[in-house]
């Protein structure tokens, strides 16, 4: 079992097993795989329920009474993805860490994925373990095949990781920490290219506490996070290395969690990634992966592993994963001590917001007017122009060609530009001509006519509108449908899920800054409530979730997991359900980061078989002079894929053109 440090809990799945006796499960073994096949059943039973120090005693007893390697006979009997995770478990973890390098470097190509998961994820120690082990198991020097196999400054970054020197010392001084963020910033965005080795000198040697204070003071201090500097100063392999340095900096379960998300996620199984994590974190902290997992992405690893593989190799990964999940609704305290520190970085945050569409320079709107009155004449309609124009103009300039293609031809831009287009391209590029208002109150009215409602636009709308744009909404929906938002909304939906939308539709949420005594009280309020009691919960949910301004509420979410030990989104989730949890969540979700919140219902739009078009077209209509570009680097963050990929591979023709014009760039 691993090493733990003083006072610290144990959080592998793994234990020692009582009574062991290594010379019974040698034989045990060799019984499973005498004669014609092999009892995998028995295997996977025994090899799981050991811990790995007593696995390399069964080696040894095994050797003993049989004269015969047992890694070796477990290879011969088992196969494939099986194969590989037995033996995998067989080996002690840093002769397991070094064939994992190995194999990693070895023949043409170099896997730098699993390079750096390793390297930037090992401890000190275990790093030492990893190149004696190597250089016990191949005779050879790792540095000297790492700086054979790769080139340039992620070579470097490895080579300083490989060293094993990183501070370990909890005292931070804080004027180091200032020179550090100073010297992060010069040598980044202050500086016309990258000074590489300021990064990589400071994220590779300094001790984790201090980078985490770095982190933090660089965000306030620069108004932009330590990832988006390296996303947007660095590239390829060595900015993949420097992101994921920082990730296990900030939270080495929650690092191993996304991977292996991403692992599972798509068409396909990562096998390889999936097995050296199960593998090397059992013993180690597979609990807090296995809780920030559920935290992350609403399913537990277990359910995703059980979804995603099959057979003798599903069985001994979920034996791995040692429990479900789904059913808890607890966070661990290491957990949840990462969802504090998230909210922490909520509350500071000064994250510049960003739109992909500007106004254009040297703006003529006659001329524009006429370029697209010649799209629309005559036979056929030149689509490639009309979007050119319209995507490549603020709303404010569209608006004025309006006016002035009114004023010279005497004909609605609109009205022609809906006879001339068709499908979802017209619904795009009609939602873009709208003043933003006017478009919300459009989606809203259609959210609520004919027969059912839907449930999920009133949210997304409501749940997400600052007070000035709920206002200038109600104008606009009062302008142009003759009511009251709010006699449609009363109208159209029941209950306590009315009362909410109504609440938020009146546009009057707080817009101060956090009161710190209203923060404890607020956070009391809601946890507070007698179990059990759906209704008070709800109802004290709604009196703080749907006034209190963004920053207030981001306090008070740090203060419920400093109460209580849970998130809040978990609790809303567990005690609630419908539409009242889902405008809940949706709320706690933009307060917490807004970009995200859109990332994933533009992920949710296009993934699996058919793509939601209205939702995809509503977003992108309506961030794109906002937040578009913030949006476009959660959905790279969290999906490993550019919005511009996923749009490319999921939408065609003059719809996909416009959609990507919009998206203003590949990430």
């Amino acid at each position: 079992m691993a090493k733990l440090a003083q006072g610290a809990r144990y959080r592998g799945s793994i234990h020692d097993f009582p009574d062991f006796d290594p010379s019974q499960d040698a034989e045990t073994l060799y019984n499973a795989m005498k004669g014609f096949g092999s009892d995998k059943e028995a295997i996977l039973e025994l090899i799981t329920s050991r811990s790995n120090r007593q696995r390399q005693e069964i080696c040894q007893n095994y050797k003993s009474l049989y004269g015969k390697d047992l890694i070796a006979d477990l290879k011969y009997e088992l196969t494939g993805k099986f194969e590989r995770l037995i033996v995998g478990l067989m080996r002690p973890p840093a002769y397991s860490d070094a064939k994992e390098i190995k194999d990693a470097i070895s023949g043409i190509g170099t896997d730098e994925k699993c390079l750096i998961e390793i390297l930037a994820s090992r401890t000190n120690e275990q790093i030492h373990q990893l190149v004696a082990a190597y250089k016990d198991a191949y005779e050879r020097d790792l540095e000297a095949d790492v700086i054979g196999d790769t080139s340039g400054h992620f070579q470097k970054m490895l080579v300083v990781l490989l060293q094993g020197t990183r501070e370990e010392d909890d005292v931070v001084s804080e004027d180091l920490v200032q020179q550090d963020v100073q010297d992060l910033y010069e040598a980044g965005e202050l500086k016309w290219g990258t000074d590489e080795a300021q990064f990589i000198y400071i994220l590779g040697n300094r001790s984790k506490q201090h980078l985490r204070l770095v982190f933090d003071e660089y965000l306030k201090t620069t108004g932009k996070s330590i990832e988006a500097s390296i996303r947007g100063e660095l590239s390829g392999d060595f900015e993949k290395l420097m992101l994921a340095v920082v990730k296990c900096v900030r939270s080495t379960p929650e690092y191993f969690a996304e991977r292996l998300f991403k692992a599972m996620k798509g068409l396909g199984t990562r096998d390889n990634t999936l097995i050296r994590i199960m593998v090397s974190r059992s013993e180690l902290d597979i609990l807090d992966i296995r809780e920030i997992f559920r935290t992350k992405y609403e399913k537990s690893l277990y359910s995703m592993i059980k979804n995603d593989t099959s057979g003798e190799y599903k069985k001994t990964l979920l034996k791995l994963c040692g429990g479900d999940d789904d059913a808890a609704g607890k966070f661990f305290p290491e957990a949840a001590q990462v969802a504090y520190q998230m909210w922490e970085l909520s509350a500071v945050a000064r994250v510049e917001v960003k739109g992909t569409v500007h106004p254009a320079g040297d703006f003529n709107p006659d001329t524009d007017a006429k370029a697209l009155r010649k799209a629309m004449k005559g036979l056929g309609t030149d689509e490639d122009t009309i979007i050119d124009i319209i995507t490549h103009r603020s709303n404010a300039q569209r608006q004025q060609i309006r006016q002035t293609f009114k004023s010279h031809f005497g004909r609605d831009l609109m009205a022609d530009l809906k006879s001339e287009l068709s499908g979802d391209l017209a619904r795009l590029i009609l939602g873009l001509m709208m003043p933003p208002a006017h478009y919300d109150a459009k989606q809203l009215k259609k959210a609520m006519e004919g027969a059912g409602t839907d449930e999920k636009v009133l949210i997304e709308i409501l749940a997400t509108r600052t007070n000035a744009e709920i206002r200038a909404i109600n104008e606009a929906y009062k302008e142009d449908y003759h009511k009251s938002l709010e006699d449609d909304l009363s109208s159209d939906t029941s209950g306590l899920f009315k009362r909410i939308l109504i609440s938020l539709a009146t546009g009057n949420r707080e817009e101060g800054g956090e009161d710190r005594d209203r923060v404890r009280e607020d956070a009391q309020e809601i946890a507070d409530t007698p179990s059990g009691d759906k209704s008070s919960l709800e109802t004290r949910f709604m009196m703080i979730l749907c006034t209190r301004s963004y920053q207030h509420l981001r306090r008070v979410f740090q203060e419920f997991v400093k109460m209580t030990n849970y998130d809040v989104e978990h609790t809303i989730k567990k005690g609630m359900s419908g539409d009242v949890r889902d405008v809940f969540v949706a709320i706690v979700q933009s307060v917490k980061n807004k970009p995200l919140f859109f990332a994933d219902k533009l992920y949710k739009s296009m993934k699996g078989a058919g793509t939601e078009e209205k939702t995809l077209t509503r977003i992108m209509v309506s961030r794109s002079e906002i937040d578009l570009l913030n949006i476009r680097r959660e959905f790279i963050e969290k999906y490993d894929k550019s919005l511009h990929q996923a749009i490319e591979g999921d939408t065609s023709g003059h719809f996909l053109k416009a959609l990507l014009a919009l998206c203003g760039g590949k990430d």
